[in-house]
């Protein structure tokens, strides 16, 4: 398991947004699908196996780099997650890169791959970066600029 990823936020019982709760049904789904246990997919993702129950069923709130190491795991495209989690929003074109991508035959297989990880990344570092404007945003129109 990778220590570097650590458990991110613990969600109350009468606080938990249906995402929450959505995107660990489908990551719980996809995992059972592929007939993958609970203790596999947690080390593939590099998170505890109680931490993973607890994404699973809606306890916890995963970061967008857990949710691509889970992706990752299932091997999953990471925006999917993502767009479960209310991370990104489901716009298609933006999915359309990742088509494209795939598709183009142009490119070597571990050029694709290379390249879609590469526009991910981007992805997860502009999420987490408008997150954080948004919190800091709510934080200081609540009046608590700290």
């Amino acid at each position: 398991m990778d220590e570097n990823i650590q458990p991110d936020i613990e969600v109350p019982a009468g606080q938990r947004p249906q995402r929450i709760a959505d995107v660990g049904a489908y990551i719980r789904e996809q995992r059972r699908r592929t007939r993958m246990s609970l203790r596999k997919l947690a080390d593939l993702a590099g998170v505890s196996n109680p931490y993973l129950s607890q994404i699973e069923r809606g306890l916890r709130q995963p970061s967008a780099r857990i949710l691509q190491a889970i992706a990752k795991g299932l091997r999953v495209s990471a925006e999917t997650l993502y767009v479960q989690a209310g991370i990104i929003e489901d716009v298609s074109g933006e999915t359309d890169v990742l088509r494209s991508i795939y598709r183009d035959t142009g490119l070597t297989e571990g050029q694709r791959r290379a390249l879609a990880q590469l526009y991910e990344r981007f992805r997860i570092e502009t999420a987490e970066r408008r997150s954080r404007q948004r919190d800091r945003g709510l934080r200081i129109a609540g009046g608590d600029e700290s």
